[in-house]
Order: C-alpha cells, then structure tokens, then sequence
C-alpha cells in the first residue's frame, strides 16, 4: 500500500466526515449527497438519484463489511482498510464514480465542463486551486472539457492502493499531507 494511497483515502475521509464527528456514519452520506445534488442543478433528477444510490451503495459497503468493532460508524483505520482493498470495495467505487460523472455532464455529451467539475469538487470539499490544476491534469478541450470517462478512470485510480503520480494527487497539495 502506497504512502500517497494512504493520504488519498484520508483526506476523502476528512470531506466525507461531513458532521465532523470524527467517524463516517450514515448521516455523513446523506448530508454529503445533498450537498453535491445541489451542485448540480442542471443534472437530471435520476443523475441524482443515482447519485443517492451510489452514497447509500458506499456506505453499505463500509458498514456491512468493514465495520470491525460493530459500532456502527466507520473509523479511519477501517475507511483505509475497506477503502484501499480494491477487491473488496471497487464495486461502490465504479458506482460513485458513474454517478458523479453523470452528474457533470447534464447535457449527457460524454464531456465535464470545467464549471460543472468545480462546483461538484467544491461541494464534496476539494480546494478550489487543487480541483483547477486536477483538471487541467486531465488535458481539457478546447471547450474547457474533459471527456467523462477520462474522469472516471480518475476517480478509481484515486482510490488505488498501487497509485502513485496520478493527476488526483494533486488534490493532496496544501492539504497538510
């Protein structure tokens, strides 16, 4: 398991921890959906009812699987366990990154527009700067798009245990890690 791996998945924790609690619990997911559903105004409303399915398919998988000491809450050294085993968790990791794609690409062109990523980055809790030099690491367009599946493909190598010096590693600069 990667260092960077390592920070990845908790700096995902701190933004997912969103009732700031110290530990992800079911309202976590249902406040951090609404915040990103509401980033979204464009996005049609089954994008974002799949989105919600995608946050109750991930907390599920933490808390059905991962859940050691059975407290029903998910600490960090259980998100890092479920989160960095990828034979374990890709299923809710394919699923959350198929939803927020869908949901920055409204018009359902294959394509991110730079605004959409944003404001969907900036209501998970990525750094403004971070999100910027994120996506321009992703090569965008001449329309200041990136295509939708180079997006995806983003969103599980970040989850990754073996990745290093991938573009979401940009996201870690300024952080503290």
């Amino acid at each position: 398991m990667r260092t960077e791996a390592i920070q990845r998945v908790t700096l995902v924790f701190s933004l997912f921890d969103v009732n700031g609690n110290g530990v992800l619990d079911a309202e976590d997911f249902t406040l951090m959906n609404d915040r990103v559903a509401a980033a979204a105004p464009h996005a049609a409303q089954d994008a974002k009812d799949t989105m919600r399915a995608a946050f109750e398919e991930y907390w599920e998988a933490l808390v059905t699987g991962y859940d050691t000491n059975g407290d029903g809450v998910i600490s960090l050294e259980e998100f890092i366990a479920c989160v960095l085993a990828p034979e374990r968790f890709t299923p809710a990791v394919v699923a959350f990154a198929d939803a927020l794609v869908a949901l920055g690409d409204p018009d359902g062109d294959g394509h991110v527009e730079r605004a959409d990523f944003t404001a969907l980055m900036i209501a998970i809790g990525f750094r403004p700067a971070n999100i910027d030099t994120l996506f321009d690491a992703f090569g965008p367009d001449e329309r200041d798009s990136i295509a939708g599946a180079t997006w995806h493909e983003g969103i599980k190598d970040f989850y990754g245990a073996d990745k290093a010096g991938i573009a979401g590693d940009h996201l870690l600069t300024g952080t503290g890690f």
